[in-house]
């Protein structure tokens, strides 16, 4: 190397040394090691994801960033503060068009189901048809094998919405809605797709089940592995939601399974206690076979009345119960209410939802 290139290295050096990236003291925080790493505070997590949804950080920081984070798992106040950054972004993007829609509960789904059809679904088309407001997001895709609520929206006639207009009025006339994460973050629909990339599921999995978006006065949330219930609950006591409810749902969904034991930790800060868990004993002594394959045809002839599926129904009565837990707190007497509700659906509801009937599907 001549001294021309040594001066010029030099010179590099000296000034990525004196301009380092704004976003590099995050990944800094993460990767110092097993004595140097530490969980970010509330206000850093704010901070570093409101950077990554502004388009500051580059698609290289942004990958370390992620795996870093699932290395060491996400805390309450890290989701919290990456949630409090998109809700903020996303009031400035659209001037508050989102908060400004009344909703009852806050549905989010991401998992995508591969063992069960997503009764899940019928439990939301219940409690809508029961009068309750039901903004449910999701992304779809991001793991091959699996049905999501976004591929089968359309085909049980549940209004899809591209815009918070259009969210808002397919609420205002059947009381549920689903929007594609794409149209509300589309950047942080990017990031969840890239799973595909790093292999590994990334901490926007965790923060998109408290997003809320509308900021519904009750949220609902399903997880896949146990340690996250404490987590999701907590985080959502950080963010002050009047009412959360998490469960380890059926496949990471927001479904209950009848054949199993389930811890609903729930937090009403409201009230006194704040937060608990309650325990739901399995509904039947032998647990079902799974099905060999999935029919997603299954859950239009069960809310018809057409079909006998004995783990479904419970399933669909059982989640419905969930959402009303959280959306009544401490209120008694709610499973046979859920059970009242799946008693006086209308059968032909599937036939009153849809493109002909003014109501907008993506």
């Amino acid at each position: 190397m001549d001294s021309t290139d040594s001066n010029s290295a030099v010179t590099k050096t000296n000034f990525l040394e004196r301009n380092e990236h704004s976003f590099a003291q995050y990944i800094r925080i993460l990767g110092k090691g097993k004595r140097g790493t530490r969980s970010f505070t509330r206000e850093e997590a704010r901070a570093a994801m409101g950077q990554i949804l502004d388009g500051q950080v580059l698609d290289l920081q942004l990958g370390a960033f992620l795996m870093l984070l699932r290395v060491k798992e996400e805390t309450p106040d890290e989701i919290a503060g990456f949630v409090e950054a998109a809700q903020l972004e996303l009031d400035a993007r659209t001037h508050g068009k989102f908060s400004d829609i009344p909703v009852d509960l806050d549905w989010s789904s991401y998992a995508g189901k591969r063992r069960h059809v997503p009764w899940f679904l019928l439990s939301i088309k219940a409690l809508a048809s029961a009068g309750y407001r039901v903004f449910v997001h999701g992304a779809a895709g991001h793991t091959h094998g699996r049905l999501y609520t976004q591929d089968l929206a359309a085909s049980l006639h549940i209004p899809l919405a591209a815009s918070p207009g259009e969210a808002a009025t397919a609420l205002d006339k059947y009381n549920c809605v689903f929007m594609p994460l794409k149209m509300i973050w589309p950047r942080l629909e990017d990031i969840i797709q890239m799973r595909s990339i790093l292999g590994l599921r990334s901490p926007i999995h965790s923060m998109a089940r408290l997003l809320n978006p509308c900021r519904a006065s009750a949220v609902i949330q399903g997880v896949f592995h146990p340690p996250y219930l404490a987590i999701h609950q907590h985080a959502g006591l950080a963010l002050g939601y009047r009412s959360t409810l998490v469960i380890k749902g059926e496949g990471g969904e927001i479904e209950r399974n009848p054949d199993a034991k389930t811890l609903a930790h729930w937090t009403r800060p409201e009230q006194d206690p704040a937060h608990g868990v309650d325990e739901l004993l399995p509904m039947f002594e032998r647990r079902h076979m799974k099905p060999d394959t999935l029919d997603p045809s299954a859950l239009n002839a069960l809310w018809r009345g057409e079909r006998d599926d004995e783990y479904g129904e419970a399933a669909v009565i059982s989640t419905i119960e969930l959402g009303l837990r959280a959306i009544k707190p401490g209120t008694e007497g709610l499973a046979d209410e859920a059970r009242q509700i799946w008693a006086d659906r209308d059968r032909t509801l599937v036939a009153q939802y849809g493109e002909h009937h003014g109501c907008p599907l993506v």
